[in-house]
């Protein structure tokens, strides 16, 4: 397929079908798009520059990144990698293997009437958690409810990580539940309920399941999340399979709650029709497994010239050297001092000690490194200090005793700054910067509508030790059978020291909704 150069009018409000499950489309600026067969929009913005949106799961709008005139596309207007073969090789092919394979299995349009016992919103780690807790409860049938059923985020954008959990958590993740140890034993059952029976098979405990990718791994460490990825596609897809379940591709546009039958009318788009055919089901629960993004909020200061590089780009060691490799010399900036932090400036290192000489990058920091500190049975700044790879990383290159005498000097410049204070600094210090990442948390992603039968809307309110909401901000009251759970819902926890932290990672997904679900029965 030859390309050519779309004229700006030929761009705007054009839909292009992305190929892949990443895109790699680099003009100047650099843009990052990633797409698993979904929809991207391209829109002209005020500035004269363009913006490229793509519709994601949960059907909210994602903006991917920000280019000017002369986007390469190809005549068919199907976007297309325009790199060379070789990345193509490493990215896409490996891409390719790692999408799940959605068979035809049974719908809600095939039985319409049926009120289920939960209905699942989101199919993340959160997700899984909860279909294989409520299933460890005898819960069934369950609605599962997911555009893509690809695992998440930890799927199809951080392949790459390194994770702060030791491996031997993965695994007790995946064992934690009869359901899990059933779809990862590959030994039969003779019940949907039971163990899977030693006697028919391989034993539970064997070196014959589906883990054996994470079993071959030091269990004390930490791995690439790809591992962790594949094991969230092998549990979906058991759990898709389970009797009981019904997986359902679409999305949640909104839910009524019935104050008399306190159950709850859930409205679906399907998008297996081409259609989006719309359905309502009854459901007595509704848990919201929806997920997070990363925050990218604006900055104080217009700068012209000046670009957002996408923090989900940026933490790819592969994605991040094809968008940035057709630009010779550039200045990056890094905002904050999280894990996220920490490992894009790791690879924007990575890239200026190797390939891309002229790469500078900016660190701009409010406070000094902060790392989990393990003491007498727990740990300290369990979930917000720097762990694994990221603070052995750090204390050799980024520490004010160390950097000074680190390469890392030669390409990064450490800013820290006082809170209050970002107008001024980033007024002065953002100056020939063309690029900026911010790594400064998550934010929660959009929920469906919620209102009552009677029409008074709800703004529900996590309560963080139950799993449960209430109406708003300001009552009291639980919404009836209106739960949440994951990174957009997780458990806040105080340490012994009185810290308050929220618990995020798989087994403490697990060890919270273990916990909090026999209450929501």
């Amino acid at each position: 397929m030859a390309w050519r150069k779309m004229s700006t009018s030929a761009l705007e409000g054009k839909t292009f079908q992305f190929s892949y499950s990443i895109i790699a489309i680099v003009p100047m600026p650099p843009l990052c798009a990633r797409a698993a067969g979904r929809a991207g929009v391209i829109k002209a913005l005020d500035n004269g520059s363009w913006q490229l949106q793509q519709a994601t799961r949960r059907g909210e709008v994602l903006v991917a990144g920000v280019l000017r005139r002369g986007c390469a596309m190809s005549a068919t207007g199907r976007v297309r990698r325009w790199t060379s073969a070789r990345t193509i090789s490493r990215v896409t092919d490996a891409r390719r293997l790692h999408q799940p394979t959605i068979s035809r299995q049974a719908s809600v349009m095939d039985s319409p009437s049926q009120t289920y016992e939960a209905v699942v919103v989101g199919s993340g780690p959160a997700g899984i958690t909860v279909v294989g807790n409520l299933l460890e409860q005898k819960l069934s049938p369950i609605l599962w409810v997911d555009k893509s059923f690809s695992g998440g985020r930890i799927n199809y954008a951080y392949r790459e990580v390194p994770s702060n959990t030791k491996v031997g958590l993965f695994v007790d993740f995946a064992t934690a539940l009869a359901p899990f140890r059933r779809i990862v034993s590959s030994t039969p059952s003779r019940s949907r309920w039971d163990e899977p029976n030693e006697s028919d098979g391989v034993a539970v405990s064997g070196k014959a399941d589906k883990l054996q990718d994470l079993r071959s791994l030091e269990q004390g460490k930490g791995c690439d999340l790809s591992h962790a990825a594949d094991m969230c596609l092998i549990l979906t897809e058991g759990l898709r399979r389970t009797p009981g379940v019904v997986a359902q591709p679409g999305q949640v546009e909104g839910a009524v709650l019935d104050e008399s039958t306190q159950q709850w009318s859930v409205t679906l788009r399907d998008s297996a029709k081409s259609s989006g055919q719309s359905s309502t089901i009854s459901a007595k629960r509704m848990v919201l497994c929806t997920g997070s993004s990363p925050n990218n909020s604006p900055l104080p200061v217009d700068i012209p010239g000046l670009y957002t590089l996408d923090l989900d780009c940026a933490l790819s060691p592969t994605l991040l050297a094809t968008v940035l490799s057709p630009i010779d010399s550039l200045t990056v900036a890094v905002i904050g001092a999280s894990h996220s932090a920490i490992l894009v400036l790791r690879n924007l290192y990575n890239l200026a000690s190797t390939s891309k000489p002229n790469l500078r990058v900016k660190w701009f920091t409010r406070h000094p490194l902060r790392y989990a500190e393990f003491m007498d049975g727990w740990i300290l700044r369990d979930n917000t200090g720097l762990k694994g790879e990221a603070a052995t990383w750090a204390k050799q290159n980024l520490e004010p005793e160390t950097m000074p005498d680190s390469d890392v000097a030669k390409y990064v410049k450490m800013i820290q700054y006082p809170s209050g204070t970002e107008k001024d600094v980033f007024e002065r210090e953002m100056q020939g910067v063309e690029y900026y990442v911010q790594a400064i948390g998550y934010s929660r992603d959009p929920i469906p509508s919620l209102k009552t039968s009677s029409g008074r809307s709800i703004e529900p309110k996590y309560d963080h030790s139950s799993g449960g909401f209430t109406y708003d901000s300001k009552s009291e009251t639980k919404v009836p059978g209106l739960f949440g759970a994951g990174i957009a819902f997780p458990e806040k926890v105080t340490d012994p020291h009185g810290n308050v932290e929220y618990a995020v990672g798989f087994f403490k997904f697990m060890r919270y909704i273990k916990k909090v679900v026999p209450e929501w029965i």
